[in-house]
């Protein structure tokens, strides 16, 4: 029977301490979360700004301090965009290469005369622009019989 109290007495003693831990933990992570609210309540107010919206009650210094951060970012932006352009030309040069290639050994297989496959691509570059269209409008008369074939 002492052995039982004696146990019971210990295990009665550890409660509290896992109390006041439990206690001191949901007071740090209590203020946490307030100092994350007012983290949060200041990004959005600095994102309001960065996008024109509650400038009123801002100082000369802080638009100022915003309009370089814009500045800042639109350098950013602009050489991102830059650089994008840049692969996509040298994609496209790589493409073109690929493809003068491709017409090059083309054009060899279809000429028996001996001509180059220079002279083909001009001779053909002629041909088309000899075709186009010279500005001159022709009429062209079309007929809509609207019916059975009989009734035409």
């Amino acid at each position: 029977m002492q052995r039982t109290i004696e146990r019971y007495s210990m295990y009665t003693k550890e409660i509290p301490i896992h109390k006041l831990e439990m206690e001191q933990r949901t007071q740090h992570l209590m203020i946490e979360t307030a100092n994350m609210f007012k983290n949060i309540e200041f990004l959005e107010v600095s994102k309001r700004k960065l996008l024109g919206q509650g400038l009123g009650s801002c100082s000369v210094e802080e638009l100022q301090e915003i309009g370089s951060q814009l500045e800042q970012s639109l350098k950013n932006i602009r050489a991102r965009k830059a650089q994008l352009f840049k692969e996509q030309i040298q994609q496209l040069k790589v493409k073109e290469r690929m493809l003068l290639e491709d017409n090059k050994q083309l054009c060899e297989k279809c000429t028996g005369s001996g001509k180059s496959w220079q002279q083909l691509l001009i001779q053909r570059r002629n041909a088309i622009n000899d075709s186009a269209p010279n500005n001159q409008c022709s009429k062209v008369v079309t007929e809509l019989f609207i019916g059975l074939p009989q009734n035409r």
